[in-house]
């Protein structure tokens, strides 16, 4: 049960279980004609059994002059394409060929880079260029939680830059994407340490202090800007959203849309869909963003309350769920630009839940993934008219993204953006007075006279370091 607050148009449950804080291909042709090939950034499935991506490296040998021990990886940039019936095998491309590459020093580095390819925080394309943020968590050779932002060639896999930014920055987000009508990049950005409205911590029937921190550095999804050159995140309201978003996207039109992933679950019905008890379509929601207010797009209807028979306005989402359930994890989502209606996403299958071995419905054992399905992704394609979405495909080998794009029909082509740009005009302020190196994949090391790039910190101040 949903109701107005006061004139900021905050929507609550009266379990805080939604909160919506006001202030908070080719060529451009019909997908049709030409068939759609999305471009991908692989991303890890979480498995936990050992079997993660970077476990799964071929070993080249020992690269005496860079000093390091050099690797084919399953990281990097990967396509596949969807002709209207089948879709094909993700496939790495740019390729790595052992035989290319072993021997060749700049190729075996550029091979090496890909292990850092990796955007367990979030990934954006923009204009042939490709932003990675990797969150690296407190360990024994960092004193703090780091942002790892690394900025690429998105058609060579060629490293462009790469810095630490701190745990203030809030970088994490749930997906970030270019709007082509104001050539600015947006997200949902999870933040910390914000306090909540008094509007809504004042009201006792609209809000619960479940755990008497929430007013003391809560924290949420906020609609924002980020400049990339920057990475200077810059929420447009300070309202928080407490959905489990898992993608966002922009498509030619400035329209942005994400997708929470699929709350309830429960048995499929014939046609391999979700419904609820009044036969309505449920599983992960399409949610629609206003750019400029940083709300969510929400229809504000009169209803009576069945207990105290008083009337309310209730709030519901304009269009429909999409049917399916996914997972809390990372995914991605994207448009054609020549379609701007279909939004396709790199989901899962399911949520990871099914019929258990005593015959309930719970979640599935993760040690089984391999039979289970609980890991299997799929390409959809979502309706933004109806909510509604297409099952297009299982996705061979189960591979997920941080971030999907149309290649050559993506609407930041053209825009000129250079993600690198400013770079060097912001380092990382940590809190460690120590004088310590680390190279790119965050590993402290006790000297940097190999060739290559390297972060120095030194009297609270981190710096990038080339060493040629």
């Amino acid at each position: 049960m949903l109701k107005k607050i006061s004139n900021y148009n905050f929507i609550m449950t009266k379990k805080l279980q939604l909160v919506l804080f006001g202030m908070a291909a080719m060529t451009c042709m019909p997908i049709s004609a030409q068939g759609l090939k999305l471009n991908g950034v692989a991303n890890n499935n979480r498995y936990d059994d050992g079997d993660q991506m970077e476990n799964r490296s071929e070993y080249l040998g020992w690269n005496s002059e860079l000093q390091k021990a050099i690797f084919i990886v399953d990281n990097g940039l990967y396509t596949m394409t969807w002709n209207g019936s089948q879709l094909s095998t993700p496939v790495k491309e740019p390729a790595v060929v052992k035989s290319e590459i072993q021997g060749n020093k700049e190729k075996e580095l550029w091979a090496y880079n890909f292990n850092l390819m990796y955007g367990n925080s979030g990934s954006v394309y923009v204009d042939g260029q490709l932003v990675t943020v990797y969150s690296r968590d407190e360990s024994s050779t960092t004193d703090e939680e780091l942002f790892a932002v690394r900025k690429w060639d998105a058609k060579t896999g060629n490293l462009l830059s790469s810095e630490y930014r701190p745990k203030s920055d809030c970088l994490e987000s749930a997906g970030m994407a270019y709007n082509p009508k104001d050539g600015k990049v947006y997200g949902l950005f999870y933040l910390t340490g914000r306090d909540l409205p008094t509007e809504i911590t004042s009201d006792p029937e609209y809000f619960a202090d479940q755990d008497d921190d929430l007013t003391d550095g809560d924290a949420g999804y906020c609609l924002c800007s980020i400049d990339l050159g920057s990475m200077k995140v810059t929420p447009i309201t300070p309202g928080l959203y407490y959905y489990n978003f898992v993608t966002f996207a922009i498509n030619s039109e400035g329209r942005a849309f994400a997708l929470t992933s699929g709350g309830t679950s429960g048995f499929e019905d014939a046609d391999g869909k979700i419904r609820d008890i009044n036969n309505q379509l449920t599983g992960a929601q399409l949610c629609e963003f206003n750019l400029e207010t940083g709300l969510m797009k929400m229809n504000a209807t009169k209803a009576i309350d069945p207990e105290t028979q008083e009337e309310y306005t209730e709030y519901t989402h304009p269009v429909g769920a999409t049917g399916y359930c996914s997972q809390y994890r990372r995914q991605s989502a994207c448009f054609a630009k020549s379609n701007p209606s279909k939004m396709y996403w790199n989901g899962y299958y399911n949520s990871g839940k099914g019929i258990n071995d005593y015959g309930s419905w719970s979640s599935l054992s993760d040690k089984e993934w391999r039979t289970n399905g609980k890991y299997d992704t799929a390409l959809y394609e979502v309706d933004i008219n109806t909510g509604e979405a297409t099952r297009l495909s299982k996705i061979q080998n189960r591979w997920i993204f941080s971030a999907i794009w149309a290649d050559g029909d993506d609407a930041s082509d053209g825009a000129g953006i250079d993600v690198t740009a400013g770079i060097a005009n912001h380092p990382t302020t940590l809190t460690s007075t120590a004088t310590e190196t680390y190279n790119l994949r965050g590993q402290q090391v006790q000297g940097h006279t190999a060739p290559g790039i390297y972060v120095v910190r030194q009297a609270g101040e981190a710096r990038k370091v080339v060493v040629r």
